[in-house]
């Protein structure tokens, strides 16, 4: 799905199968990592990373709660932008992952995965 306008927290609430394709544990650093690592035996072919991935996007002006599709072929779109998480829970958040950013992206701490859980009707 590629749109022009990005989607918005209220778009994510209508599609479950975003909702249920939530890589929740998973961050920016995950998307960079090599696919085939070396070993004592060669070479291990890692599981392609697949799904959905919330991050803190810093590039703009401004902080931005975004939402990635990273596919298994290893294609990656931003398709949201959340423009109504305080402020103060973005800082916070990067803050608290200093050192953990992959070119602009950061990645989400518990508070707002929290609340994004509840937002979307997440267990």
């Amino acid at each position: 799905m590629i749109s022009e306008e990005p989607l918005t927290l209220e778009d994510i609430k209508k599609e479950p199968f975003i909702i249920e394709h939530i890589k929740w544990d998973a961050g920016p650093k995950e998307l960079t990592e090599p696919s085939i690592v070396p070993s004592c035996d060669g070479f291990i072919k890692k599981e392609p990373l697949k799904g959905y991935i919330f991050y803190i996007d810093t590039m703009g002006d401004k902080p931005v709660l975004s939402l990635m599709r990273h596919t298994e072929a290893g294609f990656a779109e931003t398709l949201a932008q959340i423009n109504d998480m305080p402020d103060e829970l973005l800082s916070e958040a990067l803050e608290e992952s200093k050192g953990k950013g992959c070119f602009g992206m950061y990645p989400i701490n518990t508070k707002i995965k929290d609340r994004l859980k509840k937002e979307l009707g997440v267990g």
